[in-house]
């Protein structure tokens, strides 16, 4: 069972999906602005959030970027949702740390699967239980830490399982595809696009190993530690 928090103006997605994500045992609740939706997230720590960029109140992407830095909810899966189609929308809640982004008008199934998806992620284990060192990047993978010349990476589950499938894979390339199967759990349901922007994020959070992520051009990414 997991605890769901769904925030939004206008409950239309608890309406849409809640009774099936009731019957699958999870437990739901609702917050109809970005304040009290952040209050239930601190008061009672959701496995995953729900997160609509229409908010009466608070600017979803205020909402989304809280969540990320206070330390109680920084690793808790995100799905923002957007009634505008503007790929920019995507860009920023991506670049704000959101794990996947849905635009209106969608299926229920959809988003379901989707909600599916995030949760077997933060339940199964990223990679087998011990310690990557490649150079100066090291990487504890029971724990989802990272480090770089012993300077400790703030990185979203995500970020993680990016990184550490890249390391894993290093030398080899990892075209866009695998990647979206590999990392994201969710073949074809979500754009090359979503990989390219969370490479961008990932290498600003390396810096100084942030060229070891090399773009082969018309294929995807390979990781060269030096």
């Amino acid at each position: 069972m997991a605890r769901l928090l769904f925030i939004e103006d206008g409950a239309e997605l608890q309406r849409a999906l809640g009774a099936e994500l009731r019957q699958a045992g999870h437990e739901v609740s609702g917050a109809r602005g970005g304040r009290e939706g952040l209050a239930l997230a601190r008061q009672r720590l959701p496995d995953l959030v729900v997160l609509d960029l229409a908010l009466p109140d608070v600017p979803g992407t205020e909402v989304c970027r809280t969540l990320r830095f206070d330390e109680p909810t920084r690793d808790v899966p995100i799905l923002v949702v957007s009634d505008k189609g503007d790929e920019i929308d995507g860009v920023v809640a991506f670049e704000l740390g959101a794990d996947d982004f849905v635009v209106k008008p969608f299926s229920a199934r959809e988003l379901a699967l989707r909600l599916q998806a995030l949760l077997r992620r933060r339940h199964r284990p990223t990679a087998p239980v011990g310690t990557l060192e490649l150079g100066p990047l090291r990487l504890d993978r029971a724990a989802h830490r990272a480090w770089v010349d012993g300077r400790e990476l703030r990185l979203t589950p995500l970020e993680f399982k990016l990184l550490a499938t890249l390391a894993e894979r290093r030398d080899r390339v990892q075209s866009r595809a695998a990647l979206l199967a590999d990392v994201w759990e969710l073949t074809g349901a979500v754009t090359t696009r979503t990989v390219d922007t969370h490479v961008k994020r990932l290498r600003r959070r390396l810096g100084p190993l942030a060229t070891c992520i090399e773009t082969v051009r018309g294929v995807g990414y390979r990781f060269s530690p030096s």
